[in-house]
């Protein structure tokens, strides 16, 4: 078969399991405007700006894909000479200057030239020739305290698992600096930017300067005061950058190493990621007249695959912003780099055939072989059906989803909403805004109404907070997703208007109840397409789609959840929106009407013990709910029986078990 018929088949089989270039587009688009909004906001009230990086900011969905975060503090700018500090203001900012003078290529020292600085950077200092330094070690060592208690140090990161066992993801965080100048030891890749990127690519990523993470050189004199300086984002714009064969050619490279490193311990992997990133980075802009088309996606993998081969052999990784800097150093040398050059060099011999032995990337190949209708397609538009595109929007938005615990932060995000809303917007980020400002909506409405509440408030204002509360909710209503209007059954049933609740209610009963609903990415594609085919993202999520309904720990939405607000270690509690609306019914129906009560409750019953995942993935928190119903109706032994299975439930995400422990012994 013909060498270009397989990699168009390859590169179809990678659009279906990797992504189109549409979808990736939405995954980052998606995760653009959230991170803009959510640092312009955090910017001005915590001086903190955090930014996803590594494969899921570039706009992969592997399954062991974990989330990188970068974190900064906004008031400790680093700088590479006194000049630069004409820029900020000295009485707000605490400036930290770079000591590159006694470090390798790609690290350096960050010293406190006026020796002021935050406590927590400040606790992390120590004095070296007779100055103030900001020590690496110290630093990762405080920040990672900072996380939850599952959390452990690599790297420079501190990592950890979140999400329930079956979603359950890894993530890093990078506590770390940031320079919005240009690296000077970096200064000559501007000139060797002649094809690619382009001039405007290559002006942005200078203007946006680099990071410093927590780690110092391994074979230096101060490793455990030396930072790194990182190009994360930088190496993001970059791969935003690249045609979408470009962008597959790097995803075929990862399943690549990823094979190559499968059965080998953390120690043991000689071959990272980084790595192959920084192979295809320099592949592409060495090989600007190569044709990075589809017909030649496997020639794209052949050029990267041979630079990888002679970097193995040589012993040396060059970093794409500071060639200087060997990634290989320490790390691929001796024997394990003899038997790594050995391994690699044997399938060079076999030839680009080699791919077909590699399970992953031979059924991507097959996949599209074997099926007539796909290995004739090369136009990727016709590949995903349009409810395949909805559930990767809607999951991507819901992932992103922001809240907010105090009023400031919700007047501050509103006023971010508005001005974002006046520049140039994607569809798909237009209804990232809508999500975004539903649930801030939703926020500020319990907010006002406890403020009003618990202040001495005159009976006038505590009117006019109920009128304005009443309207955000059916404002955030009328624009965000079906589920939403349990807010407003919450908060009806906060002010004791249980009629009013149970309208709502009835209202939500009969739209939850659609077939063509789409709910955490399960949805019948027939009822939804015969339902909102063909309308636009905005109307569909109004119209047939639901999310999880959060409960943020510092806001009182159900007096009967406090219990597990207080304990919850994360930053919310994350409800099924099924659950809700049965526990809801109960809690109305048992002041007006005990019957329809009790069939409330023999609802959330079968919906808990019979549904297998499909509506109710948050086992702990539906268990709970349905025990603290059970003993509301004095059914003491069923509500320990329930309790007991919430604690049987993995605690990875509500980490509700010290409040159903707290339950259980109310109930002996």
């Amino acid at each position: 078969m013909a060498l270009q018929t397989i990699s168009e088949s390859l590169y179809v089989g990678l659009c279906l399991e990797v992504g189109t270039s549409r979808l990736v587009a939405i995954r980052r688009d998606v995760i653009d405007i959230t991170e803009l909004l959510r640092n312009k906001v955090t910017g001005t009230c915590n001086n903190v700006h955090r930014m996803l990086s590594g494969s899921q900011r570039e706009g992969f969905r592997f399954e062991d894909s974990d989330f990188d975060f970068m974190i900064w503090p906004t008031d400790h700018p680093v700088l590479w000479d006194f000049s630069q500090a004409q820029f900020y203001n000295t009485h707000r900012d605490e400036m930290i200057l770079c000591d590159s003078s006694e470090s390798s290529p790609g690290f350096t020292l960050l010293w406190l030239p006026l020796e002021e600085a935050s406590r927590n950077v400040f606790s992390a200092c120590v004095r070296m020739h007779g100055a103030l330094y900001i020590s690496s070690a110290k630093y990762r060592e405080s920040t990672c305290k900072l996380g939850n208690s599952n959390t452990t140090v690599h790297g420079p990161c501190s990592s950890g698992t979140e999400g329930p066992m079956e979603y359950a993801t890894e993530y890093d965080h990078a506590h770390c600096f940031v320079s919005d100048f240009w690296p000077p030891s970096a200064s000559s890749w501007r000139d060797r930017c002649h094809s690619w990127p382009s001039p405007c690519v290559v002006n942005d990523i200078i203007k946006s300067g680099c990071h410093f993470v927590a780690i110092g050189h391994k074979l230096g004199n101060n490793t455990d005061n030396e930072w790194r300086i990182s190009f994360s984002q930088a190496e993001q714009k970059l791969v935003y950058a690249m045609n979408h064969t470009q962008f597959l050619t790097y995803a075929l490279l990862k399943m690549f190493v990823k094979e190559i490193n499968y059965g080998l311990s953390e120690e043991e992997k000689l071959l990272c990621s980084y790595h192959i990133k920084t192979a295809v980075l320099w592949a592409i802009q060495q090989n600007a007249t190569h044709d990075w088309s589809p017909q030649n996606l496997l020639a794209g993998f052949w050029v990267c695959f041979k630079l990888l081969l002679k970097w193995v052999y040589e012993g040396v990784c060059p970093n794409f912003f500071i060639p200087e800097n060997n990634m290989f150093l320490n790390k691929v040398y001796g024997e394990a780099q003899k038997q790594l050059f050995t391994q690699l060099y044997s399938l060079y011999e076999r030839g680009i055939a080699f791919l077909l032995h590699i399970p992953p990337i031979s059924s991507c190949i097959m996949n599209v072989l074997c099926n007539p209708r796909l290995s004739v397609c090369t136009d990727e538009r016709t590949l995903l059906s349009e409810v395949r595109l909805d559930k990767e929007l809607f999951n991507e938005i819901y992932i992103q989803s922001v809240t907010q615990d105090n009023l400031l932060g919700c007047m501050e995000y509103l006023h971010t909403v508005e001005q974002l809303i006046m520049s140039p917007l994607t569809h798909c980020q237009s209804v990232m805004l809508q999500t975004h400002t539903a649930s801030i909506l939703q926020c500020s409405a319990f907010l006002l109404h406890d403020m009003y509440t618990t202040t001495s408030g005159g009976n006038k204002q505590m009117y006019v907070a109920d009128k304005l509360s009443c309207y955000m909710l059916k404002l955030a209503a009328k624009f965000g997703c079906v589920s939403d209007l349990l807010y407003i059954a919450m908060y009806f049933y906060k002010k004791l208007r249980h009629r009013e609740a149970l309208s709502v209610i009835e209202m939500t009963k009969v739209k939850l109840a659609q077939p063509g609903l789409m709910y955490m990415g399960y949805v019948d594609p027939d009822r939804y397409t015969e339902a909102v085919g063909g309308r636009s993202w905005s109307t569909k999520m109004r119209h047939a789609v639901a999310k999880t309904i959060t409960l943020e720990n510092n806001i009182c939405f159900i007096d009967e959840l406090i219990l597990e607000q207080q304990f919850s270690s994360q930053n919310g509690l994350d409800i099924p929106p099924f659950i809700l609306l049965h526990m809801l019914e109960f809690l109305c129906c048992r002041h007006v009407d005990p019957m329809r009560a009790q069939a409330a409750l023999d609802d959330l019953q079968v919906l808990v013990h019979y549904d297998c995942g499909l509506l109710v993935p948050y086992r702990d928190i539906s268990w709970e709910i349905l025990g603290i119903c059970q003993q509301m109706t004095g059914k003491h032994q069923a509500a320990l029986y329930s309790y007991e299975l919430s604690l049987r439930q993995d605690s990875i995400y509500n980490k509700i078990h010290n409040a159903t422990r707290h339950r259980i012994q109310d109930l002996h």
